[in-house]
């Protein structure tokens, strides 16, 4: 494993408001015949960015898919800022102000960049305007009349993310946006992150970039065979390395 780098001062003492955002209990999710998670129990405060660390396999993907009711069946409570929604609609989750942004991107590739902006429907007021999207991602307006075809991955990364930001959610469920891209694009996705969580956001980051992810969260979850079996706060990396060493296989 790659050493932790150091949290910047303004991260190691933001503060919270301590009002959860989601809260987790006792979840298990099925596709068919297959039990996928096994009691998840967490919970996310407001303006928090948390990760969910595991190896291959482990149910960090299907977590995410579950709290969006995108499982087969799923049993427990999922309440998303003060609203329980186990047995919601998955077509109503979205309104609550919670934006998915799956593995594989989901942009409309025979449109081009601003087209793809101004296709998300508002979910919650406060959505980002095409010039904030723009400030926030300068890659994406140098690119604004080119089709999703002709992106790089980077760039249809930088897309499916602004596409959520648009429409007004305050808590972003971001599953694997780092994987296959080249180091600067990396560390640019994670200046974003840094600044949507200052601006207020909440993130699930679900990640197997240990390394980029480290200096990113307030607390890390660590899952394995559809649990969560540790939680780690930001400070506590240092000392929990060879730890998190033996947990993850990395």
């Amino acid at each position: 494993m790659n050493q932790v780098a150091e949290r910047p001062a303004a991260a190691q003492y933001r503060e919270h408001d301590g009002v959860d955002m989601l809260r987790v209990r006792d979840l298990h999710a099925f596709y068919g015949e297959s039990h996928i998670l096994h009691g998840v129990d967490l919970e996310v405060r407001r303006g928090e960015l948390i990760t969910l660390l595991g190896r291959n396999g482990a149910g960090r993907s299907t977590t995410l898919k579950a709290i969006m009711s995108m499982v087969g069946r799923r049993t427990g409570s999922i309440v998303i800022n003060g609203t329980e929604t186990i047995a919601m609609k998955p077509h109503r989750i979205p309104r609550l102000g919670i934006g998915y942004c799956p593995e594989e991107r989901g942009i409309f590739a025979s449109l081009d960049v601003e087209e793809n902006l101004l296709l998300p429907p508002t979910v919650r007021s406060g959505g980002m305007s095409l010039d904030e999207i723009y400030a926030m991602f300068p890659n994406l307006y140098e690119r604004r009349r080119s089709q999703g075809t002709r992106l790089s991955g980077g760039e249809q990364q930088m897309l499916a993310m602004a596409r959520i930001l648009r429409t007004g959610a305050q808590m972003l469920l971001l599953d694997e946006i780092t994987e296959g891209l080249a180091p600067v694009i990396v560390q640019t996705l994670g200046e974003v992150l840094l600044k949507l969580r200052d601006r207020g956001m909440t993130i699930v980051l679900v990640e197997q970039n240990f390394r980029f992810a480290a200096p990113l969260a307030d607390r890390h979850y660590v899952m394995e065979h559809g649990r969560i079996v540790e939680e780690i706060a930001a400070a506590e990396l240092p000392s929990k390395r060879d730890h998190l060493h033996t947990l993850l296989g990395v």
